[in-house]
């Protein structure tokens, strides 16, 4: 009869769970009592932080001392983000999505589910991906300079503090679709010889910079990005109105959008965007700042646990873990 308490046979028990404080939803907060209970019975030492000093402290500790497994982002993309720009390479991380958009935990085929996430952590794989550096920050799906970025920081600015919900989005977009005036950008793309990919930058009103296939609402604006090359995918649309918009809208729905001859895509290891008026970009649907831009590939900079069989089916190399009583 199998044991309730599994012996765990990777040597690091430690599990940190970190929460959004600000996230406040009580439905939260009995997911992430349900996900240490099952933590409990599976043999591993669960903790939830919601201090960001604190985890700190408590990451650094279990690290140094072969004591950690993994760290939980109970939360969304943002979570996840903020973790990994606050840890060192090397450290294992997995999602549990709590967040409005959890668009790594459906890349990597991880739901909200307590059981399944702790089995992860028991018998999951480990892989390495690649992340980039914006302007000094880590992200880990996509940047973005144009609309989008526009109404992220428009979002941003007016939020209280509160939970956001896809329908928080909906004032932003109405303003901005009213107001945008689409600065011309200027892409430089360094190619992985390091060279200047092209002699003239890419001339464009939307820029993506993209890590993962992922972005809002399904949409794959290179969906044939691949997370452990070693590589980002740029892809620049080049007119700018509303009615461009929908136009360019339509194409990325129907993943047409890559036969259009406004539309240009580099493979780069590092990319520079610039203007002559003020526009922000986003990383991982979060506000950056503005303009100028340098962006960097790193190079499997990301640690994630997954279920085995998406890993098997993303085609990516396991990471070996160590055993019991090694470090």
């Amino acid at each position: 009869m199998a044991s309730e308490n599994p012996i765990v046979e990777w040597a690091a028990d430690r599990v940190l769970v970190v929460i959004n404080p600000g996230a406040g939803a009580r439905a939260s907060h009995d997911a992430v009592g349900d996900l240490m209970t099952c933590l409990k019975a599976r043999g591993l030492a669960g903790e939830v932080v919601s201090s960001l000093p604190a985890f700190d402290a408590l990451v650094a500790r279990y690290q140094a001392a072969g004591q950690l497994r993994a760290v939980v982002a109970a939360g969304g993309d943002g979570t996840v983000a903020e973790i990994v720009n606050r840890t060192e390479p090397g450290v294992p991380l997995t999602v549990y999505p709590l967040g409005t958009a959890n668009l790594l935990a459906s890349y990597l085929h991880i739901e909200r589910d307590p059981l399944a996430l702790a089995q992860v952590l028991v018998a999951g794989t480990t892989v390495r991906l690649d992340a980039a550096r914006a302007n000094g920050r880590i992200f880990f799906l996509m940047a973005g300079c144009g609309f989008d970025a526009e109404v992220v920081e428009r979002l941003h600015r007016k939020r209280d503090g509160g939970h956001i919900s896809y329908w928080t989005y909906a004032w932003p977009i109405l303003e901005t679709i009213r107001s945008y005036r689409y600065p011309r950008l200027r892409v430089y793309c360094q190619s992985a010889a390091g060279v200047e990919a092209a002699a003239e930058p890419l001339a464009a009103r939307w820029a993506f910079v993209v890590n993962l296939p992922c972005y809002a609402g399904g949409l794959q604006l290179a969906p044939e990005a691949v997370g452990s090359d070693g590589l980002l995918n740029v892809c620049t649309f080049h007119n700018g109105s509303f009615w461009h918009a929908l136009r360019y809208l339509g194409y990325v729905a129907a993943r047409r959008h890559r036969t259009l001859p406004d539309y240009k895509s580099a493979l780069v290891t590092r990319v520079r965007i610039e203007s002559d008026e003020p526009v922000p970009y986003q990383l991982d649907g979060e506000p950056g700042g503005c303009l100028p831009l340098v962006i960097e590939v790193l190079a499997e900079r990301l640690t994630l646990l997954a279920p085995a069989a998406r890993i098997l089916a993303l085609g990516l190399q396991p990471v070996a873990r160590p055993r019991a009583g090694a470090r």
